[in-house]
């Protein structure tokens, strides 16, 4: 009976280490330094720049996509998401992590033609899901990129709130 005890007692601070009071609620004290990753994740986040994310717009395939490949083949697929920075591609075979393409597409009467580059597929229940991210997207690509996705985002909640969104 006495092991148990004393195995347990194992658990319990020694009386060698000091303990800190309690701050009461009238005290001014300065806050503790973080001592976890996620403290000290949200205090680097307060010292820096936030750095807001650009907004993502669902297609789900309503968006055709022409790849052009390094070898100068193409190969078509199907946006799945897409914004400012990058997207998903719905294709039916992946192509090369890595591996920088040319896109072309319309979306709302523009036409967009930039490189990208792909990076690691994820396999989908018909075909591949193929994350990309754009390279030195031009700040006019970018600016008209933007409007037609914001203007797609409004047509679409427009047509949810008639009831005819499919």
């Amino acid at each position: 009976m006495l092991d148990e005890f004393e195995s347990s007692a194992r658990l319990l601070p020694s009386p060698d280490e000091k303990k800190e009071p309690a701050p009461s609620s009238g005290d001014q004290k300065a806050a503790a330094p973080p001592k976890d990753k996620a403290e000290k994740a949200v205090a680097r986040k307060n010292d820096d720049k936030i750095v807001d994310r650009p907004f993502r717009v669902k297609l789900r395939g309503s968006v055709l996509v022409l790849v052009r490949l390094p070898n100068k083949r193409s190969v078509r697929g199907a946006f799945h998401q897409l914004s400012t920075t990058g997207g998903v591609i719905h294709l039916e075979k992946p192509l090369d992590e890595k591996v920088v393409v040319e896109l072309i597409f319309h979306i709302q009467e523009k036409t967009i033609r930039n490189k990208a580059q792909m990076l690691f597929p994820m396999w989908a229940t018909q075909g591949w899901m193929q994350p990309f991210r754009f390279v030195d997207l031009a700040n006019e690509s970018r600016e008209i990129l933007d409007a037609s996705l914001k203007l797609f985002l409004g047509d679409a909640s427009k047509s949810a709130v008639a009831g005819t969104a499919s």
